[in-house]
């Protein structure tokens, strides 16, 4: 099961990863309410299970309540790639130094968990891994032994991360792989990690598939 994007990170949150503040809304009039007890600088984000939103023009900065409002208006009932946007998800604007991607899933072949990280965030995976799978630093998990921090620490030196983003990084995959573990899900995804001005990391996106087998 696809979750969207805020359901992703209140499901993050549940195991600690730092996400910015923000309320699903589903009516102009709500975006604007929620966007005045968010505080501005506010993003107005579609939400659909498709990527590419922000190519489309379904994510939008506002910086008051007349920018809320024109966004929410132009974006709900938007259609993109197929999937008609009901939801817009109204999120506190962060600043960005760097943007990152880390991910797990399962390796099926190997009998191991998958952990995939890179510097290039914000873009199309797939691409930087056909462009220049270098890029990408992978690590096998045994599911019995789970990630250590030792693991996790080589993981992030291998893909070459801002020194600055190191130990925020270590911490945040040790959630990441728990919440992916005990939280069922075939697949976690964070693209764009972002590594903030002020040296926090933090999850700026999220997608998240749960196991719709598991109990």
């Amino acid at each position: 099961m696809d979750l969207f994007e805020y359901q992703g990170k209140q499901f993050f949150a549940r195991y600690g990863i730092p996400v910015s503040p923000g309320e699903a809304v589903t009516t102009v009039d709500d975006a604007v309410a929620a966007a005045e007890r968010i505080g501005y600088p506010v993003v107005v984000k579609a939400q659909v299970q498709v990527g590419g939103r922000g190519k489309a023009g379904g994510i939008k900065l506002a910086g008051d309540a007349a920018e809320t409002r024109a966004h929410a208006t132009d974006i709900l009932g938007m259609d993109i790639k197929g999937h008609r946007v009901e939801i817009l998800w109204i999120e506190r604007a962060s600043d960005i130094a760097e943007e990152y991607y880390a991910s797990f899933t399962l390796d099926r072949s190997a009998r191991k968990h998958l952990g995939m990280l890179s510097a290039r965030g914000g873009v199309d995976i797939e691409a930087v891994a056909a462009e220049d799978p270098d890029a990408i630093a992978k690590v096998w998990v045994d599911p019995v032994d789970g990630l250590s921090r030792e693991q996790a620490r080589a993981w992030v030196e291998a893909a070459e991360l801002n020194p600055a983003a190191t130990e925020g990084t270590v911490d945040l995959l040790g959630k990441l792989y728990t919440a992916y573990v005990e939280g069922d899900a075939d697949l976690v995804e964070i693209n764009p990690l972002i590594l903030k001005p002020t040296g926090e990391v933090h999850a700026l996106d999220a997608k998240v598939t749960l196991d719709g087998n598991s109990e």
